[in-house]
C-alpha cells in the first residue's frame, strides 16, 4: 500500500493531500477564529516610492509564479487546506503564467504585460499598497505594489538598503530560507522531519558539500580577504542582511504573524508562543549558496560511470573499435550540435588528448558506491529510506545536473525598434514557495530589480539595471574530477605524495519525531563522508588489483562565497556600464554558467565557472591516479586553489547576430560535461525558431516571446526526430490496420505543429491527445528496440546510465522528476535521428560507429519501427500514464501538469505544461546613461 503523503515535504512532486484527519472543518473554523487577532503584521500609511533613473521606456517585464508572498501564518495555512483560500500575492502571478500557453499566438507588444509584470523601477503613486520603514529605520523604506506585492527597497545608507532587502526576504520567505539553510547543512529531517524526500534532499546535497562550521566560516574570510574593498563591502552588506532578517524574525515572534509551518513542525506553540526561531548568521548564507551552487551551477562528474562504460564497450567491441563506439555516444564535440556562439569561433576545452595519461579505470566487476547513511534506527533505515538514499546517491555523482533555464537574444540590428531585444530566464522549477523571490533594491551603490534565490537576496542575482538587463543559463562545463587515491595500512588511509595519510571525518547525527507537518514515525541516522585532500570518497574499486577511493575535487568546493562578488558588481550602476563591465562582472562568478547581456545598443554573452588548468595528457572523461603529475596545474589543497582557464578562453561574445542557449553546447570545441550535445537537442527548438526571426528581420518583444512560448509546447521528439520514422516506416505501404491508424495520428499531429497544447484554455485535454500518448508509450520502446540488440543488454544499460533515454514531461525518471515543467534536455533522441539518417541514406556528420536499426537496412529497421509502434499502440493511457496522488490513472494532461511542489503549508492549483523558465524577462531598453 503506497505510503500516505505528508502534508508537506521538502521536495514533493505533488501537492499534498488532506489535512490531518484530526483536524476536521470545524475544528479548523475555531482554530482560525482563534488565531486570526494577532496575525495581521502592521505597516505605515502607504506613501509614494520615487523611481530610480530607469531607460527601459516601459519595456521591461518580468514574471515569476506563483507568487510574491511565500510567507503564510498558521491561521493562512489551515484556511488554505480547509478552504484552498490564498493569502495575499501567493499566487497572483500563476495565472498570467499559465495563461500564455495558450494565449500567445495573439500577442501584441501591447499585451505583453496581460502575462508579465511591468518591471518598470519604482512604483506609481496610485499603485502603492502600503510602505514600511523596518525595525522604525529612517534610511530605508519598502513599498509594496498592489499588483503583485514586490517589495522596493529604497534606502539612503548602504547598511538602511541591505537592511530593509534582509527584512523584506524575510518577510517573503523566511520559512523557505530555513529550511535550506538545514539542507545546507545537512540537517533537514532534524529541522522538518524524516519522510524519505526530506532524506533524499539532505543526503543529496550533503554528499557534495560536508562542511563543518569552521569550513564555513573559512570561505566567508576568504572571500573578504582576497577581493579587497569589494570584499570589505560585501561583508558589510551581509551583516546588514542579516540584522534586517533577524529584526523580522523577532518582530514577527513577538507579534505572532510568524510562519505557521514552525508551529506544525514542533518549533513554536499556538497557544503560548513557546519555542524559538533561530536567528541567521553569516555561515547559513554558505550553506545556503552551497545548495544553489550544487543545484544549478556545478558541471561535472560521471567520470566513473564513464569509465564503466568505455570498458563495457572495449569488452563487447575491443580497446580500439570500443573506444570509438564509446566517443561517438559521448559527443564531446558533435559537429551537428547546435551553439551558442555560432560565428565559427572556437573555445577548446575538454577536448580528448592524443595519448591519455595517468588513467585509473576500475577492475571490472570492482566499483561499489561509498556508503553515506550509518547506524540508521526506525524510518531512517526502513525499506523506503533505503531506496531514498539510492536515488539521492544517483543523483548527486551523475553528471546529468539539471540544466534548465533558457535565453533569447537578439542583436538590435535585426529589430523593429533599433535597440536589442531579449527574453530569457532561469528554469529553477516549481516550487511553493518559489525558490526565487523579486524585489527591486535602489540605494547608494545599488540599482536593480529582478529575481534572487531566497537567503541571498543581498543584491539582485538575475534580473535589471537602470539601462541593462542580464540573466543565466546553466552551462555544465567540467569542473569536477575524479581522483583514484589509493588506499595504505587499511580502507580510511591513503598515499598522498608518498605518505600514508588519515582521511579525515565529517559527521552529521539526525533524528526526528512524527508532527503535524510530517507523520513520518521516528528515526535517525549518521551521514558520515571521508574527505581527502582530493576531496570527498565517493566510490570504492581496485585499479590493476590494488585498493582505491574514487575520490570527487571540484573547483568551487570550499569556494561557496566567492561568487558574492561579481554579484554586487552586476547591481552596481558604477561598474556596468558596457557589455565589457558586464563580461569583467561574471567573471567573477565561479559557478558554470552561461550569462546574457543586453542594453539599448548591444548585447553580450560570457561562460563562468572556474575551469582548472588540467596537467597534459589527462583526459577529464575519465577517474586519473591521485599523483603530482595529474593533478591540476598549480593547485593547493589547503585552499583547493589552481590556475584556471583565461577569461578570453571561455566562450564569449558580443553582438553576435542572435543568441539562444538551452543548456546547449557553449561553442566549437568547448566540451560540457553531460552527455546529449548532439544533432538533436532542445536548444534546437530556440535555434529554428530565433534564426527564422532574424532572417524576416523587424523583431519585436512580442515575436521573440511568441518564439520562445512556440518552443516551449514542442515536442522535441516530435519535431526532431519522427519525421524521419515515419519516413522509414512509410519506405513501403504500412498493411498493418493497428500501425497504419497509428501513423495516420502520428501524422496529423505532426502535421498540426507536433505540440502539447490544450484544446482550448482550461480544457485540461490535449489535441492529438491519442498521437501523443502512442508516441510516448514508443519512444522507449523503439530506443530499446533499435540500440537493444546491436549494444547488447551490458553495454546498452551502461550507456543509459550515462544518459536517460528520455525526458518528457509526464516522466518521472531522469534529474527533474515528474510534474516539473522542464522537459527534453536529456534524452537518445540524437542517437535516434543519426542512426535513422545513416538507415535512409542522408549525409550524417559525427555519426555513430555503425547503424544500429535492424540491422542497418532500411527493411530491418523499418520491421523494427512498425513492430514497436503497434506495442506502443496497444498500451491503454492508464498504462502510459499510471497515475500518482495527483492525477488518475490515464489522466494524460494531469500527468504532463507544472505542480508548485510544496515546500510549506500553502498549496496550489496545477498548471497546465509549459517548458519555460520559471522567472522570465522580456526586456528592450530604449536609451542608455
Amino acid at each position: 500500500m503506497p505510503r500516505r503523503t505528508p502534508r508537506f515535504t521538502l521536495d514533493r512532486l505533488r501537492t499534498p493531500g488532506r489535512f490531518p484527519g484530526f483536524l476536521k472543518t470545524a475544528s479548523v473554523c475555531a482554530l482560525i477564529a482563534g488565531l486570526l487577532s494577532p496575525l495581521a503584521q502592521t505597516t505605515a500609511a502607504a506613501a509614494d516610492a520615487t523611481a530610480a533613473n530607469d531607460y527601459c521606456g516601459g519595456q521591461c517585464s518580468d514574471i515569476l509564479p506563483p507568487g510574491e508572498n511565500g510567507n503564510a501564518t498558521l491561521a493562512q495555512i489551515l484556511l488554505n487546506q480547509a478552504f484552498g483560500t490564498q493569502p495575499d500575492h501567493a499566487e497572483d502571478q500563476l495565472g498570467p503564467y499559465a495563461n500564455l500557453a495558450k494565449g500567445y499566438s495573439g500577442l501584441t507588444n501591447a499585451t505583453i504585460n496581460t502575462f508579465f509584470n511591468d518591471a518598470s523601477f519604482g512604483v506609481a503613486s496610485d499603485q502603492v499598497a502600503s510602505t514600511l520603514s523596518p525595525a522604525g529605520r529612517t534610511d530605508v523604506k519598502i513599498v509594496r505594489d498592489k499588483k503583485t506585492g514586490v517589495p522596493h527597497i529604497t534606502g539612503t545608507t548602504r547598511y538602511g538598503t541591505e537592511f530593509g532587502a534582509g527584512y523584506a526576504a524575510a518577510q517573503d520567505r523566511l520559512w523557505l530560507m530555513d529550511v535550506f539553510r538545514h539542507v545546507g547543512r545537512g540537517q533537514l529531517t532534524t529541522f522538518a522531519g524524516g519522510d524519505p524526500s526530506n532524506q533524499g534532499l539532505e543526503q543529496q546535497f550533503w554528499r557534495n558539500a560536508p562542511y563543518t562550521e569552521a569550513d564555513l566560516q573559512a570561505q566567508i574570510d576568504n572571500a573578504v580577504a582576497t577581493n579587497g574593498t569589494r570584499g570589505q563591502q560585501a561583508l558589510a552588506d551581509a551583516n546588514a542582511y542579516l540584522d534586517g532578517i533577524n529584526s523580522y524574525i523577532d518582530a514577527s515572534d513577538s507579534g505572532r504573524y510568524f510562519p505557521g509551518e514552525y508551529v506544525l513542525t514542533g518549533h513554536k506553540d499556538s497557544i503560548t508562543n513557546a519555542g524559538t526561531i533561530d536567528h541567521f548568521k553569516i555561515t547559513d548564507m554558505v550553506a545556503l549558496a552551497s545548495v544553489i551552487g550544487a543545484l544549478f551551477g556545478s558541471g561535472g562528474g560521471g567520470e566513473v560511470n564513464n569509465a564503466i562504460s568505455l570498458l563495457e564497450a572495449q569488452e563487447k567491441y575491443g580497446v580500439t573499435e570500443g573506444t570509438k563506439a564509446w566517443e561517438a555516444f559521448r559527443e564531446r564535440n558533435d559537429p551537428e550540435a547546435v551553439l551558442t556562439v555560432h560565428n565559427g569561433e572556437s573555445f577548446p576545452y575538454g577536448a580528448k588528448p592524443d595519448t591519455a595519461q595517468g588513467q585509473a579505470l576500475p577492475d571490472s566487476g570492482s566499483v561499489s558506491t561509498q556508503p553515506l547513511v550509518y547506524d540508521a534506527t526506525g524510518t531512517g533505515g526502513d525499506q523506503s529510506a533505503s531506496a531514498t538514499a539510492a536515488a539521492a546517491t544517483a543523483t548527486a555523482l551523475s553528471s546529468a545536473k539539471r540544466g534548465m533555464s533558457n535565453a533569447l537574444v537578439v542583436s538590435g540590428k535585426y529589430t523593429a525598434s533599433g535597440h536589442p531585444i531579449a527574453v530569457f530566464g532561469p528554469q529553477t522549477g516549481y516550487f511553493a514557495p518559489q525558490l526565487l523571490m523579486l524585489q527591486e533594491i535602489q540605494g547608494p551603490g545599488i540599482s536593480a530589480r529582478g529575481a534572487s534565490f531566497a537567503g541571498l537576496s543581498m543584491y539582485v542575482e538575475l534580473g535589471r539595471g537602470q539601462d541593462y538587463s542580464w540573466s543565466a543559463t546553466t552551462s555544465g562545463q567540467d569542473i569536477i574530477d575524479t581522483y583514484a587515491v589509493e588506499l595504505c595500512q587499511d580502507d580510511y588511509h591513503y598515499l598522498y605524495h608518498g605518505t600514508c595519510t588519515a582521511m579525515d571525518v565529517v559527521e552529521q547525527k539526525n533524528s526526528w519525531k512524527p508532527t503535524t507537518a510530517d507523520a513520518t514515525a521516528a528515526g535517525s541516522y549518521t551521514m558520515r563522508v571521508y574527505r581527502t585532500k582530493y576531496g570527498p570518497v565517493e566510490y570504492r574499486a581496485t585499479v590493476g588489483g590494488k585498493k582505491v577511493a574514487y575520490t570527487t575535487l571540484r573547483s568551487s568546493f570550499m569556494h561557496e562565497a566567492d561568487s558574492i562578488i561579481g554579484f554586487q558588481m552586476l547591481n552596481d550602476p558604477d561598474y556596468v556600464k558596457s557589455p565589457q563591465t558586464f563580461q569583467s562582472a561574471v567573471q567573477h562568478i565561479n559557478y558554470t554558467f552561461n550569462w546574457f547581456y543586453a542594453d539599448s545598443t548591444h548585447t553580450a554573452y560570457y561562460n563562468s565557472g572556474d575551469n582548472p588548468v588540467r596537467a597534459t595528457g589527462v583526459d577529464s572523461e575519465f577517474p586519473v591516479w591521485a599523483q603530482a603529475a595529474y593533478e591540476w596545474k598549480n593547485w593547493v589543497p589547503a585552499t583547493n586553489t589552481a590556475t584556471y582557464t583565461t577569461a578570453s578562453e571561455h566562450p564569449n561574445s558580443i553582438d553576435q547576430d542572435y543568441y539562444i542557449s538551452w543548456n546547449n553546447k557553449q561553442a566549437l570545441n568547448y566540451t560540457t560535461a553531460s552527455w546529449g550535445d548532439g544533432s538533436v537537442h532542445r536548444g534546437n527548438l530556440l535555434e529554428s525558431r530565433v534564426k527564422a526571426l532574424v532572417a524576416a528581420g523587424g523583431v519585436t518583444r512580442a515575436s521573440l516571446v511568441k518564439a520562445m512560448a512556440d518552443a516551449s509546447l514542442a515536442d522535441l521528439r516530435a519535431e526532431a526526430v519522427l519525421p524521419n520514422l515515419l519516413k522509414v516506416i512509410n519506405s513501403s505501404t504500412v498493411t498493418d490496420s493497428t500501425a497504419a491508424a497509428a501513423v495516420t495520428k502520428l501524422q496529423t499531429w505532426l502535421t498540426a505543429g507536433g505540440k502539447r497544447t490544450e484544446t482550448s484554455a482550461g480544457s485540461k485535454t490535449y489535441a492529438n491527445a491519442d498521437a501523443i500518448r502512442i508516441l510516448d508509450a514508443w519512444w522507449p520502446l523503439l530506443v530499446q528496440g533499435e540500440f537493444g540488440p546491436g549494444l547488447g543488454t551490458d553495454l546498452y544499460t551502461a550507456f543509459t546510465a550515462n544518459l536517460p533515454i528520455d525526458e518528457s514531461p509526464s516522466a518521472a525518471h531522469g534529474p527533474t522528476g515528474a510534474h516539473a515543467g522542464s522537459s527534453f534536455q536529456y534524452g537518445w533522441w540524437s542517437y535516434v535521428d543519426k542512426d535513422i539518417r545513416a538507415v535512409l541514406g542522408q549525409t550524417v556528420q559525427g555519426g555513430l560507429t555503425q547503424k544500429y536499426c535492424g540491422g542497418g537496412t532500411l527493411s530491418g529497421c523499418r520491421d523494427v519501427l512498425i513492430s514497436t509502434l503497434k506495442t506502443a499502440a496497444g498500451k491503454t493511457a492508464a498504462q502510459v500514464y499510471p497515475g500518482d496522488t495527483l492525477c488518475s490513472a490515464g489522466d494524460q494532461w494531469c500527468a504532463d501538469s507544472i505542480v508548485q511542489r510544496t515546500l510549506g503549508g500553502i498549496k496550489h492549483y496545477n498548471i497546465s505544461w509549459q517548458n519555460r523558465p520559471t522567472f522570465q524577462q522580456v526586456v528592450e531598453f530604449t536609451s542608455h546613461r
